[in-house]
């Protein structure tokens, strides 16, 4: 069966994008790539203000991830207003130095995290612009009053929050995954429904003038990809 034979029970449109050059489309792919190499985690922002416009072109980008069933279950909420940063923040140190000072992070995890040398310090909660969390929904409330469940969840929430990060970094900006752990607090601090868990809080800023980062080597290609044939 082609795709012209296909009987729809929902609208499908033509899809033909252009097939490039194998040259041109390797060329493309290592431009890419390199420069997703120099995006880095940061820690150092800088507070200049940053364009709310970017904060939406970056959402955007996530926004055309692929999701199961095409249900987009991910909602992005940005706080641009300090003290309610400031709100976050503390609220964040408070689970973070349960963590790190109170011992509920394994050994084994302090001993992974040592060479980032992370603490409970989240200062700079308070000097970036923005904060954008990331929500997954485990459903999704219909106009009717009932709710529909979403399925997989994690992955399409993840695939969404990489092209969010890329987006940012193609824009000039930097950000950083963090996930204080628990994060219920978030919840309650932007009053999001009971149908809607944390993810990932992502500080969204300029890289400081003197911001530094871990001196650190990715894996190599050869230990990421392993082929079969071909």
């Amino acid at each position: 069966m082609t795709a012209s034979t296909r009987s729809h029970t929902h609208p499908f449109l033509p899809y033909s994008p252009e097939r490039l050059d194998q040259a041109e489309a390797i060329r493309r792919g290592a431009q890419f790539q390199e420069h997703l190499h120099a995006r880095r985690s940061v820690r150092f922002f800088s507070p200049d203000p940053v364009p709310a416009e970017m904060i939406e072109l970056a959402v955007a980008a996530a926004n055309t991830a692929p999701s199961g069933a095409h249900q987009q279950p991910w909602k992005f909420v940005a706080v641009g207003d300090p003290a309610l940063r400031h709100q976050i923040r503390e609220a964040a140190e408070q689970e973070e130095r349960i963590n790190y000072e109170g011992g509920r992070l394994p050994e084994a995890w302090r001993e992974a995290l040592g060479p980032l040398e992370t603490d409970s310090d989240k200062s700079y909660l308070d000097i970036v612009p923005w904060i954008v969390v990331a929500f997954a929904e485990k459903s999704t409330p219909m106009p009717d009053g009932r709710l529909r469940k979403n399925y997989y969840v994690n992955e399409s929430v993840g695939i969404a929050c990489g092209l969010f990060i890329a987006a940012l970094h193609t824009m000039g900006l930097a950000t950083l995954t963090h996930t204080p752990n628990p994060m219920a607090f978030l919840t309650e601090i932007l009053h999001r429904p009971s149908t809607e868990r944390p993810y990932i809080l992502f500080p969204v800023g300029y890289p400081a003038e003197d911001c530094e980062v871990p001196d650190l080597a990715r894996k190599p290609l050869a230990s990421a990809l392993e082929f079969f044939g071909g």
